[in-house]
């Protein structure tokens, strides 16, 4: 069953840009919540904390200069 969403232009054609030849929005739009998923958001920001309180030390708080 289909159902139809409506998005702007500009949108649809910058998801025109994640497709490949004859794929359709559904095929990318899927393709992409795959990606997403597979990715693990969380695991991406909690290693950016720790890196971001491994390098604290590093800088000089504006307040200080």
């Amino acid at each position: 069953m289909s159902t139809t969403i409506q998005i702007e232009k500009g949108t649809r054609e910058r998801l025109k840009r994640f497709g490949h030849k004859g794929e359709s929005y559904d095929d990318i739009i899927e393709r992409l919540i795959n990606y997403f998923e597979e990715l693990d958001v969380e695991e991406l920001i909690e290693a950016r904390w720790n890196k971001l309180q491994e390098e604290k030390d590093k800088y000089i708080p504006l307040d200080e200069i």
